[in-house]
Order: structure tokens, then C-alpha cells, then sequence
């Protein structure tokens, strides 16, 4: 046993510890015969940095392969990163620019290099970063998803769903972010609401014709009635109008009847040359928004995306990939012209159509904002402009661009996800795969019944370059290999590779079985596949999980794991969702250095309720610290009176009813943890032994048995604090090692110890008999500090109606009484006098006289005081949560503190009518 420092210091034993655990293989011991546990952790960006919500994610993750791993059998903790496309190739070139080299100056091979350099420089800080989180990872095979192995995996995946008809070349509308110049993915747009215009614009009719426009009220009655050469249409983007195909009213929309299959003419552009386009039905208009009539233009809208398609419409594509107005194709007075024979039906292929350049050379060249200003100052000129307003629009922003997303229409390569989807649904359905909490599913089936295409290609240098080959004529080959490609072009066909790279998350879906060795059957493979739990982040639900899931049944014939455990995210202590723009982010690195791994790691883990998110106190993790200080100093309180590690994982013998107690409590705990790891309620474990440690043993249990520490007592009270070590360490790993360490010679390190299963349970008349004991010490001390009784002043205590069974442990007892509840005797008589406090404990009357001891007369005017003053308050505050307009009107974080305010209220006045009731 080594004696223990006086202040627990975190910092002093964590990275210690770590390092020990690290380089002794202790993370993944050798053990082939036992049971496979598999855990994958969500690879983080290679650029990152330890954030809050990696902190949650891999405390879960943490909490049960450290559990799983002293159950004894094979746990397998996958971690590896991920290399982050976009992220890293802003990173280096960022880097270069500050060097005074682009990109595009020296090449992509040399680029390529760039980014590896890069990568064995400053690519490992967030997993050092893990590593004091205390992540108990299989570092030995740390995996990144651009290692040769993986690359392998993620090369033959792409193969085999082209050959399997699963993934195809095609012309759709993605999500372009001009400055990187590629596409990207839903989950890398945020949408962002700005102030913007929407401008009303005349689009003329066909050769001068005209209609009567009528308007009705929600009566019938005709509001306007009058004479039109025009349709009226309304657009946040005028640019655009270049590439209408159409102009689309509702079906229903009687005003538009009239003219519906006729021309109209877009007012922009050479007058002599200006495109007539039809004017259709389709039920995507609002009638009741704006004019009703909405301009298509499939190329660089999504919704009008799916009106064009709908409707057999063409589709132009007006801008260039930094989003500037094409400058390169034919003329405009040759585009408009062969465009306009298209509307009147001639037949065109996407490729032709694609080629035409319908951006007035006036225009051409132009950033789209600048064009924006040209084209609605020439169609105010023309006295085509009805009326601009300003609006607030919902904009979509590239996340690390900062630059606002075009729609464009490019040559991608997609995955038929609908196809791969149906068995991950089934799965799901069928409970193979279960989902916690459940709530969940419901979202996972209405993403993936309704999923589209998926667009694994990116316009990138860093990531794995798409295998396919072409010939001269646009003949496409893919293959694993150049070799292979060019065996199927023939020989002495010249070909080139693809110049674009895979989305992340292609290869990222892989991450169940890739990192275990496959295409390879591995050992791992065979062992460890389908893993056990995935944890994850909801916001992730569809960009990782569901993917994982519908490669895992395409590829592996099974699920890729046999529960998704999703969390919440976690906000700030109001509930505000963090972001660096309101300066509310919290460092979890920040939080380790001034509290210790272990308490933010316990905090995480008691604030992790199924479904919810996370509101983050930093009192809440100082609180946990506090908890762990109160563990170090129930160690050396052990220590102090001779008690050191257990001899045995044996239940030792016990006689006295407090052993008995706290042995039953030791297997009641037990049980409500391991029901709490079945449920995955992370909140439940937390909770379950912070009340046994703190509540239980700390402040009970010591307290009974000081002084009175003979050869039974440290037996039981040595055992009962290596299952508190054992039970807490997969929460608090660091220091419930140091205190195994510290407690005495072991013949293993905690981290490998046994987890718990004692073959005793809950002696019933002893653990009714301390929580009387308790219950007693617990009602006199209450009613001691309630009545303002000095703290050196020592009681008698009458009890004239104790029962047989009170009366005996009063006897028992009378040492701890007198000692824990500051007693002079015990009398089995009543108090006749008057002047007493009485407590009721399991049905018998306790009575404390207070005469002479206290001010009866002054305290009975002070409880009053007190209470009514309470009272008040409570009303006060009841009144105001009543109002109706408080809730509409304050803000939530008021609205919440008032009710928690009244409910202190309320259970203070309760106490203190008690109290003064209890003087008689």
C-alpha cells in the first residue's frame, strides 16, 4: 500500500496512467478464445480538434469497451481518421498561399505531396487529444481512410457497384460551392436566413396576345378584373432567368387558364433574339404566393429541378464553376435560336444542350452578382420591372467556404441508393437491427423510402481518384487497376483517368468491415463483423449511419452492427446550440486541464439521456470533480485505519449488520449498473453508482464504521471499495486506477480486472435496520439545523412507543446514535414535559426536548417568519406562471427559472411549516 497525497491533482496521474496502458497492450489484450466485442469509432476529420460533441461521442464509446473489456472478452475499439477532402486540401493550400505557391502552379502530384507531408506533420493532434480523453482505443491498428489497405476496400467497392448496375455516370443538380469549384454534400450547406429582394417582373406574351386576369376574394366576389399582354412572375435570382425553360402556374389556378400551353417571352437579352418559352401546369406553384406563377429553370434551382424533369424540360446551364456567367460556346443568337426550336419541340441530347451558351455576350464573364444588377437594370429600362421588394431568404452557405451555394447541373457519378436502402429499411423494420432510442426509426425510415441518387463524386485533388478511364471518344472503363482498363479499351487505346475524387463519405461507409482487413477474410473480419454498437450523432444519421447499413448488406450480406445508440447534441447551459460566432463553444481540452478527465467524462455520461440534448454547466463538471476528490479522500481515510486492497473477489464473510448492509447495497448497485449498460442508459450508470459512492458508502457507511475498524470490517470495507474502483472505472477510469495502484500490490492493473459478479445478495433485516439507523440520524440532524440548536449541544432522545424491533436496535445502535446524532441517552419512556421536537421514524414518535437548549418562543417566531416569507415568494411566483403572456412573451431560460424558483418555493415553505408544526 502507498500512502496517498493529501489533494487529489488529476493532470499528475492522467497522463501517467495513459502512457502505462498504452504501452503495455492493455487496450486490446491477447485473448482469441473469448468472446468478440466490436465498437467503431465515427472517424474524426485528420484537421480536426477536439471538440465537445467528439468529447460525448467517445466518453459512450469509452464507457462500454472499458466494460466489455473487463466482462473479459475480445474488445475491439476501431479507431482510425478520416482525410477530410475539402477540409485538408483548404488546409495546405492555405498553407502554400502563405508560402507564395498555388495549387494550380505546381500540379496535383506535387500537391499530393504537399498534403501527405502535411498530414505526418500536424495530422495526429486529435488523436493525441483522444488519448487525454482517455479513449481506450486499439491504437496498434489505428486505420485512415486513405491507407493503403483501406484505399484497396474503397477502390473495389466502387467496382463492383458499377459492374453490379449500382452506380452509374449521369447529368443531375448538385450542390456547388464555387470557390472549392466542386460538388458537395447536404451536410456540408448550412442555411442561413438573409436579407434579400424579390423582384416582379413581366414576361410578355407571344406575339402580343392577351387574356382577362381576374382575381377573386375567398368569397367568390371579383376583387380585379382587367386586360393582360403579360404573366407576372416573381424571383430572388434574376440572373437565372436566362436559363428558364418554362413559366409553371397550378392546375387549379382558374386566372392563368386562358394562356396555359401558349408562349411567352423572356425579358432579358437582344431583343431580336429573345427566347419565347411555355407557359405549363404543375402542382408545384402556390396559388396563394406571389403571382402564382413560378419560372422554371431546372439548371440552377433545385425545386424547379424537379418541375423540369417532371415536364420533359431543358435544362441550361448559365455559369461556370466559379460561378461566373460562361464566357466559352457558341454565340448567344445561336444558342437562343436552336433553343428556341427545342420549345417548339425539336428533339436535342443533354450533351447539346449543355453546350449552349444562353448568356448574352453582354453579360458573359460576369459574376453572378454583378450580372444580377445588369439584368435587372435592363429589364427596369425596358419598363419590364413591376415592383422590388426586400425579403428575408433562406440562402445555403458552403460550411467552410463561407461562399453561397449554387445549384448547378455537372456530370457526377452516383449511387442507385434506393436499390441499397431497401435492406437497411428491412433491418430495421424486422428489429436485426435495433435502434436507441427508438424514436428514431421514424427518421430512418422516412430518409431512406424516400432517398435519392447518391453524388459520391467531388471536383478535388485530395481523396481517392475515381477508377475510370477514358478513351478519346468518351468511352468510359472501370476497373481496379490502369491495367485492367486498358485489357478492356484494347490495346493501344490511349486512355485517361478520371480527374475527380470520392466523397468522404464512400469511403467513410465502409468503416465496419474496411478497417477489420476486408477485401482480405481476415481474422478480424470473421471475428468482429457485424460489430456489437455503433454510437453516433443523430446529425449524422443519414450521411454515415445509413450508408454503413446499406454497404454493409451489399457487401458483408449482414448489418454492420446490432445496435445504433444515437446521442443528442450538446448546447451551452442555457440550451443555445454552440457556435464560434456566439462565443459559447466550450474547450473539453479547456475542462480537462481545470477538472480532470474523469469528472468531464462523468458528466458527460450522467447528462446523456436517451433522446435529449445536452445542456453543459461547467458546475455540473466541477460538481463531478468535487465527486472525485470524495472518492481519493475515502481511500486514504481506508488507508489511515489499515485497510488496503481485497485479498479476494470473493464476498468476504460478514456478521455485523452494517458489513451485511453494505455488501447487500454493493449487489443492489451492481445490478442497477448492469441494467443500466443492457439499456444503454448512460444517465442510469452514472447515477446508480454516483448515489452508491457518494450517498451510501462515503457518507454512511465510513461514517458507521469509525472506530470500530476490527479484521471483518476491513475485509468487507476493502472488497466494497475495489467493486466501487471497478464499477467506476469505465466512467472514471484514471482515477480509480491510481487508487487500485495505490491501495495495495495486485497481481493486474484495474483496467484488465474482473468485472464484478458476487455471488451474494441483499441481507433484508440488516438492510432494514441501517436504513433505520440512518433514517433516525438523518430526522434528529434535520431537526437540528431547522431549530438553530447548537452544534455541541447534545440531546436526549424519548421513545415511549418504540416498538420490539426499534427497541432492540436502539439498543444496538446506541453508540452510533449517540455518536452521529450528538445524543446524551436514550430513554424507552415518553417525555411528559413540553417544549420537545418530534420525529417519526417507521411509525414510532421520537421526541427531543428543547427546553433550556434553545429560545423556544424566538425560533417559533423565526420559523413563522421564515415561512410566510417563503410563502410569498411562492405565490408570487405562481401567479407569475399563470399569466398566459409570461410563457409567449419571456425567454425560455426565464420562463425555466421561475418554475425552478417556485418549486425551492414551495418545498422550503413546506419544510419550515413542518418544522414549526414538529414544536407543537
Amino acid at each position: 500500500m502507498s500512502e496517498l497525497p493529501k489533494t487529489f491533482e488529476p493532470r499528475a496521474i492522467e497522463d501517467r496512467w495513459y502512457a502505462h496502458w498504452e504501452n503495455q497492450g492493455l487496450f486490446r489484450p491477447e485473448r482469441p478464445e473469448a468472446e468478440p466485442w466490436t465498437i467503431v469509432m465515427p472517424p474524426p476529420n485528420v484537421t480536426g480538434s477536439l471538440h465537445i460533441g467528439h468529447a460525448l461521442d467517445n466518453t459512450l464509446q469509452d464507457v462500454l469497451t472499458r466494460r466489455a473489456r473487463m466482462q473479459g472478452k475480445d474488445a475491439l475499439w476501431v479507431v482510425g481518421t478520416d482525410h477530410a477532402g475539402i477540409a485538408t486540401q483548404m488546409v495546405v493550400e492555405r498553407n502554400l498561399d502563405s508560402q507564395g505557391i498555388k495549387r494550380a502552379d505546381i500540379g496535383r502530384e506535387a500537391f499530393l505531396e504537399h498534403v501527405w507531408e502535411w498530414k505526418a506533420q500536424s495530422g495526429g493532434a486529435i488523436t493525441r487529444q483522444l488519448r487525454r480523453l482517455g479513449a481506450s482505443c486499439d491504437w496498434a491498428h489505428e486505420r485512415f481512410t486513405m491507407d493503403e489497405g483501406f484505399s484497396k476496400a474503397v477502390i473495389k467497392v466502387f467496382v463492383e457497384l458499377y459492374n453490379r448496375k449500382l452506380l452509374y455516370r449521369a447529368k443531375r443538380l448538385v450542390n456547388w460551392d464555387p470557390k472549392f469549384q466542386t460538388a458537395i454534400s447536404d451536410l456540408e450547406v448550412e442555411n442561413r436566413e438573409v436579407q434579400g429582394h424579390m423582384w416582379h417582373f413581366r414576361y410578355p406574351l407571344a406575339g402580343g396576345e392577351t387574356y382577362t386576369y381576374v382575381e377573386k376574394d375567398e368569397d367568390g366576389n371579383v376583387v380585379l378584373q382587367e386586360t393582360r399582354d403579360y404573366i407576372s412572375i416573381a424571383t430572388t435570382r434574376p440572373e437565372t432567368m436566362l436559363g428558364d425553360g418554362a413559366v409553371a402556374v397550378h392546375p387549379d389556378d382558374e386566372r392563368y387558364r386562358p394562356i396555359v400551353g401558349k408562349l411567352c417571352e423572356i425579358p432579358v437579352g437582344p431583343t431580336e433574339h429573345r427566347r419565347q418559352i411555355p407557359i405549363i401546369t404543375d402542382e408545384y406553384p402556390d396559388p396563394n404566393f406571389g403571382s402564382g406563377a413560378v419560372k422554371i429553370t431546372g439548371g440552377h434551382d433545385l425545386n424547379d429541378y424537379g418541375v423540369a424533369q417532371r415536364n420533359g424540360l431543358p435544362m441550361y446551364r448559365l455559369m461556370d464553376g466559379r460561378a461566373h456567367m460562361r464566357s466559352e460556346g457558341p454565340s448567344y443568337a445561336e444558342s437562343a435560336a436552336r433553343a428556341q426550336a427545342i420549345a417548339r419541340g425539336e428533339k436535342a441530347s443533354p450533351e447539346e444542350i449543355d453546350a449552349l451558351n444562353l448568356v448574352p455576350e453582354a453579360y458573359r464573364g460576369l459574376d453572378r452578382y454583378d450580372a444580377r444588377k445588369a439584368v435587372v437594370a435592363d429589364i427596369d429600362a425596358e419598363g419590364l420591372m413591376i415592383k422590388v421588394e426586400d425579403k428575408l431568404i433562406m440562402q445555403p452557405f458552403g460550411d467552410r467556404s463561407g461562399l453561397v451555394i449554387e445549384p448547378m447541373l455537372t456530370d457526377q457519378w452516383y449511387v442507385d441508393a434506393e436499390t441499397l436502402a431497401k435492406p437497411a429499411i428491412e433491418a430495421v423494420r424486422s428489429g436485426d437491427i435495433a435502434v436507441v432510442p427508438e424514436t428514431w426509426k421514424k427518421t430512418w425510415f422516412n430518409w431512406l423510402e424516400n432517398i435519392q441518387p447518391w453524388c459520391v463524386s467531388r471536383q478535388l485533388w485530395w481523396g481517392h481518384r475515381i477508377p475510370a478511364w477514358y478513351d478519346p471518344s468518351g468511352n468510359v472503363f472501370v476497373a481496379e487497376t490502369v491495367d485492367e482498363a486498358q485489357r478492356q479499351a484494347g490495346e493501344g487505346v490511349q486512355l485517361s483517368q478520371d480527374e475527380d475524387v470520392l466523397d468522404t463519405w464512400f469511403s467513410s461507409a465502409l468503416w465496419p468491415f474496411a478497417t477489420l482487413g476486408w477485401p482480405e477474410q481476415t481474422d478480424d473480419v470473421r471475428r468482429h463483423y457485424p460489430n456489437d454498437v455503433l454510437i453516433s450523432g443523430f446529425d449524422i444519421i443519414f450521411f454515415w449511419d445509413a450508408r454503413m447499413a446499406m454497404q454493409g448488406f451489399e457487401f458483408m450480406g449482414e448489418r454492420p452492427w446490432k445496435t445504433l445508440y444515437l446521442h443528442g447534441l450538446v448546447r451551452d447551459a442555457k440550451g443555445q446550440k454552440m457556435s464560434k460566432s456566439k462565443g459559447n463553444t466550450v474547450d473539453p481540452l479547456g475542462l480537462i486541464d481545470n477538472y480532470g478527465a474523469d469528472a468531464l467524462r462523468f458528466t458527460l455520461a450522467a447528462m446523456e439521456s436517451q433522446g435529449r440534448d445536452i445542456k453543459l454547466d461547467e458546475k455540473r463538471v466541477e460538481g463531478y470533480r468535487n465527486f472525485a476528490t470524495k472518492l481519493w479522500n475515502a481511500a486514504r481515510f481506508l488507508q489511515m485505519n489499515g485497510v488496503g486492497a481485497s485479498d479476494s473477489i470473493a464476498v468476504p464473510p460478514a456478521e455485523l449488520p452494517v458489513n451485511r448492509w453494505i455488501i447487500g447495497e454493493v449487489v443492489e448497485t451492481l445490478a442497477k449498473l448492469d441494467r443500466a449498460f443492457d439499456e444503454l442508459r448512460f444517465d442510469g450508470m452514472a447515477d446508480a453508482i454516483y448515489h452508491f459512492v457518494w450517498g451510501t458508502f462515503c457518507d454512511w457507511y465510513v461514517e458507521l464504521i469509525k472506530g470500530a475498524f476490527d479484521e471483518e470490517t476491513k475485509a468487507v470495507a476493502a472488497w466494497a471499495f475495489d467493486q466501487i474502483l471497478v464499477m467506476l472505472h469505465p466512467l472514471m477510469p484514471f482515477i480509480t486506477e491510481e487508487l487500485w495502484d495505490a491501495m495495495g500490490p495486485r497481481p493486474y492493473e484495474l483496467i484488465v480486472a474482473k468485472w464484478p459478479e458476487p455471488q451474494a445478495q441483499a441481507d433484508p433485516r440488516a438492510k432494514a435496520e441501517v436504513e433505520w439507523l440512518i433514517d433516525l440520524v438523518s430526522a434528529v440532524r434535520s431537526a437540528r439545523t431547522e431549530l438553530n440548536v447548537p452544534p455541541g449541544a447534545k440531546l436526549h432522545l424519548f421513545a415511549g412507543d418504540a416498538s420490539e424491533v426499534s427497541a432492540e436496535r436502539l439498543d444496538r445502535q446506541f453508540a452510533n446514535l449517540a455518536r452521529l446524532a450528538r445524543l446524551e441517552s436514550i430513554q424507552l419512556s415518553q417525555f411528559t414535559g413540553s417544549g420537545a421536537v418530534q420525529v417519526v421514524i417507521a411509525g414510532d414518535t421520537y421526541a427531543l426536548p428543547l427546553e433550556g437548549v434553545i429560545d423556544l418562543e424566538a425560533e417559533k417566531a423565526r420559523l413563522a417568519k421564515s415561512a410566510a416569507a417563503a410563502e410569498t415568494e411562492r405565490d408570487s411566483l405562481a401567479q407569475r406562471l399563470s399569466n398566459p403572456n409570461f410563457e409567449e412573451r419571456a425567454k425560455p431560460e426565464a420562463v425555466e427559472k421561475a418554475r425552478s424558483d417556485h418549486e425551492a418555493k414551495s418545498a422550503e415553505a413546506e419544510r419550515l411549516r413542518a418544522a414549526l408544526e414538529r414544536l407543537g
